[in-house]
């Protein structure tokens, strides 16, 4: 089962991401994909740490490959998040959005469960070429897993919006 987790920045899709994943699974993993770059990055590691302090989760520090994440086939894991992903592979890698869907469906084939968090809005801006081509690869990226979930969750201010699938598909 593929879960996606997407919303704006302080949508409130990380806390929900990782409530389903405590609720979904006894065994749980938490795969970090950010390179934290200068305070800003720092400070949003740690957050992310302290919220999920004492749910459980195994947290692995994956920032490219996440289908070869060391994980049991009865879990849920949770991938924090696609939009940090695909900047390391892309800009880190010289790889491509293809590539970052590829590693996600490995990964789905190999557990039960895998919760994707992923950026849906951009602030409206005079972004550079390099940077308009990678929210186009993620946008693209993000079309891809909604087709490929099961369930699909919107956030909203805290408040999950169902795109795909209903919550008792979930429970």
């Amino acid at each position: 089962m593929l879960i996606l987790v997407m919303g704006k920045n302080g949508s409130g899709k990380s806390a929900f991401a990782e409530a389903l994943a405590v609720h979904h699974r006894e065994t749980r993993y938490y795969i970090a994909t950010m390179l934290p770059h200068g305070q800003e990055g720092l400070y949003r590691v740690e957050r992310h740490k302290i919220q999920r302090a004492g749910m459980g989760f195994i947290t692995l520090e994956l920032p490219y490959a996440v289908g070869s994440a060391d994980v049991s086939s009865d879990a849920a894991v949770l991938v924090e998040d696609v939009s940090n992903l695909l900047a390391n592979v892309v800009f880190d890698r010289d790889r491509s959005a293809a590539e970052v869907l590829e590693d996600i469906k490995l990964l789905c084939r190999r557990v039960g469960c895998v919760i994707a968090v992923t950026i849906s809005e951009f602030d409206d801006g005079n972004y550079s070429e390099e940077t308009m081509g990678y929210i186009q690869a993620l946008q693209w990226l993000n079309r891809q897993l909604f087709n490929l979930a099961d369930i699909v969750v919107e956030m909203d201010e805290n408040q999950p919006i169902y795109r795909k699938g209903a919550p008792d598909e979930i429970f």
